[in-house]
This record gives C-alpha cells, structure tokens and sequence, in this order.
C-alpha cells in the first residue's frame, strides 16, 4: 500500500472519531471476551474439589 493512501485511510478513520465526540472506543482493535479457563479444566476443578468435600464427609463421620 503506497504511503499516501495510508495516511488517507488513517485520515478517514480519525475523521470518524472527530465526529463521534466523546464516544470513541479505547481502542479499534476487536477484543474478545472469553475467560482464561476452558470449560473443561473448570469442570476438572469442580470434580476435585467436591470430590474431596466427599471424601472428607465420610472419613470424619467414620472417625465419628
């Protein structure tokens, strides 16, 4: 891309925010939203933790 149409295309971008007034995104670059865990190493997490819940259960209500 030639370097005029470059600073034309930039132009016309910034142009669009100037009208915007105050309403201009952070950032134009597209964010995804998605968390940093999979679905499957969070049900992972929740098997072990209550796993051990019932595990726990049962060896205080033998010691019982």
């Amino acid at each position: 891309m030639a370097p005029k149409q470059r600073m034309r295309l930039a132009n016309e971008k910034a142009m669009k925010n100037v009208t915007l007034r105050g309403n201009v995104p952070k950032s134009t670059k597209q964010s995804q939203e998605s968390s940093p865990v999979g679905p499957w190493l969070l049900a992972l997490f929740v098997f072990v933790v209550c796993g051990s819940a019932v595990f726990q259960i049962i060896q205080s209500i033998r010691m019982a």
